[in-house]
């Protein structure tokens, strides 16, 4: 379970008093379960995000507690978080053939080795009928391609929660329920629980929290 407690986070303001961006009182996300917030852009939604993963967050200052699976996690870095995290555009290294993203996921924690770790991805790519990609450059995938092998690699890192910010809106209308369905299902199936940021309720999912005037973060 993810759980956040008492966060506050507030803007940096240079020559004045900091600005309060936003406040969560409590917020519980059970294994397989999405939390969506909703709201338009620069109410804090990306920012929420980045506190959770552990990022640096110049121009803004945040206290709040932070556990995952009961343990306390809020002065750990980004790497010893395991919080997965799928942006709206990115999430696979350009450089890297598809093959080699995969591999690259499964380097910090898998005990299995190079071969296994590759059997494994190329059976995951199966599954999504992409194996024939394993050497192909991420700009050579299609939106929707992009998209699933991008949560894939996530996945093959063995998060313990994800975040999703935007993954959506990138992608063609007749793209998108098929993507956004199979990317709930595959978070749902590995019990992992879930926080997505979005603007469009259409791709919102589960629970939907919003910013009130108040900056304060509250159920729909």
């Amino acid at each position: 379970m993810l759980t956040i407690r008492n966060l506050v986070i507030f803007s940096e303001m240079t020559g004045s008093s900091n600005r309060l961006l936003l406040r969560l009182n409590s917020l519980d996300i059970k294994p397989g379960e999405v939390v969506t917030l909703m709201g338009p852009s620069g109410v804090g939604k990306s920012t929420l995000l980045r506190w959770v993963l552990g990022e640096p967050l110049p121009n803004f200052s945040a206290e709040g507690e932070l556990t995952l699976n009961n343990n306390d996690i809020g002065q750990l870095s980004v790497a010893q978080r395991r919080i997965g995290m799928m942006f709206q555009k990115g999430g696979l290294f350009p450089h890297m053939t598809v093959a080699e993203n995969c591999l690259f996921a499964q380097k910090p924690r898998s005990t299995l080795n190079r071969k296994a770790q590759a059997e494994k991805a190329m059976s995951m790519l199966s599954t999504l009928g992409l194996n024939d990609k394993w050497n192909h450059y991420p700009h050579s995938l299609s939106g929707g391609q992009y998209s699933r092998i991008s949560l894939l690699c996530a996945l093959l890192a063995e998060p313990k929660a994800m975040l999703l910010d935007e993954p959506f809106s990138a992608l063609d209308a007749n793209l998108k329920e098929e993507v956004r369905d199979w990317t709930f299902q595959q978070l749902k199936e590995n019990k992992i629980p879930t926080l997505l940021v979005t603007h469009d309720r259409t791709d919102a999912h589960g629970r939907i929290l919003t910013v009130n005037e108040d900056k304060e973060i509250v159920d729909d």
